[in-house]
């Protein structure tokens, strides 16, 4: 299957609005990091729902720009946005329609692993910045992170699965100065008591401790010179 046809799914089935859930505990985080002026252009790519821009928009984000592989994320994220100044398409994060030296960041929360091609997709973004722009990408799924290892198996696209060094070394490569990296934890995701253990869901209190507050979401920066 491809990523077009598995999200287009998720979307039909109403899954977008619950990974905007999942994802905003610490999204916003990340979103509230980036070094946004008035007037700024924002890529958001793997957009889903479209809740990062809307958040942006009220930091005075002059144009946002939702990017999906999947039709039906993206006219459901118009479907959820009544502002003028966000705009969705449908594209492939190895091939964005966007010029050079065009945009003045891009954010990525929870897609950049199912790029066809993660080298790829990093060339574009640097094509596509302006000197000085930044790539903020937000990954939960990484190496470090065991108990995300099993998502794999429940999704039939092929996930990138690197570690913190791999994500710095693939930036550098691209030409991304890398700015930072941080484990962001999820510190609102309730945690049991440890005689709750096992549950359907977790082994241990320990595995689910690893997973929100250890490791969390996983956040390199990069730059573009």
């Amino acid at each position: 299957m491809s990523v077009r046809d598995e999200f287009d799914a998720w979307a039909a089935a109403g899954r977008d609005r619950g990974m905007e859930d999942r994802h905003w505990h610490t999204a916003k985080h990340v979103l509230a990091r980036m070094p946004i002026e008035s007037g700024d252009a924002v890529l958001d790519l793997g957009t889903g729902s479209g809740y990062a821009l809307r958040a942006l928009r009220e930091r005075d984000v002059g144009r946002g720009y939702g990017l999906d592989g999947a039709p039906e994320m993206a006219r459901n994220a118009r479907g959820y946005t009544d502002d003028d100044a966000v705009g969705f398409l449908v594209g492939d994060f190895d091939a964005l329609p966007f010029a050079d030296d065009s945009v003045d960041h891009v954010f990525s929360m929870e897609a950049f692993y199912y790029a066809a091609n993660p080298h790829d997709t990093l060339a574009e973004v640097r094509r596509a910045l302006k000197p000085g722009g930044t790539f903020y990408c937000a990954v939960n799924y990484f190496a470090e992170s065991e108990q995300t290892h099993a998502w794999q198996e429940h999704i039939s696209i092929d996930m990138t699965l690197w570690s913190r060094a791999e994500y710095r070394e693939a930036f550098r490569e691209a030409g991304l100065y890398v700015a930072e990296q941080d484990a962001i934890p999820d510190r609102e995701t309730e945690i049991p008591p440890e005689s709750a253990f096992p549950t359907d869901d977790w082994e241990s209190r320990d595995a689910m401790v690893d997973r929100y507050r250890t490791w969390g979401t996983l956040l390199t920066v990069g730059v573009a010179p």
